[in-house]
């Protein structure tokens, strides 16, 4: 899939979160068939009751968010009330890849879907780390 040039048309929803599905595929077993369990959504910005619950200024402020409970604190007793979820927020990921201008859409995309894939499994920074190496 070629990437638009941060100069050209925005890129759309679609592309965020295939995106954010390449960098699910990456992951390294057992992970990867985790983190499809997980719902993905890609919406332009967070709601404005998550942008209010979050305490943002501005709805640039969030680029991902995990609704759920981590791995590390379910129990297999645990009756499930709805699926965990990921939100990727296009404008305010686009904004900081302009702002960045050293990173690859791709990458940042991959980093904020990784934090967030972080929140699910309990993982440290340092796990982060291993999984995506742009935290080094």
């Amino acid at each position: 899939m070629t990437l638009p040039d941060p100069g050209s048309i925005a890129p759309p929803l679609e592309l965020i979160d295939a995106l954010a599905r390449d960098a699910v595929v990456a992951l390294p077993e057992p992970f990867r068939k985790a983190a499809t369990l997980v719902v993905l959504r890609v919406e332009d910005f967070a709601p404005d009751e998550i942008q209010e619950a979050m305490g943002c200024d501005s709805p640039y402020d969030l680029t991902g968010l995990y609704e759920g409970v981590p791995l590390t604190e379910k129990s297999v007793s645990d009756q499930p009330e709805q699926p965990d979820v990921i939100w990727l927020f296009r404008k305010p990921i686009l904004e900081e890849w302009i702002d960045r201008g050293d990173v690859s859409l791709a990458d940042l995309v991959t980093h904020v879907m990784i934090h967030e894939l972080a929140h699910h499994f309990g993982w440290s920074d340092e796990d982060i780390a291993r999984v995506d190496p742009w935290w080094e």
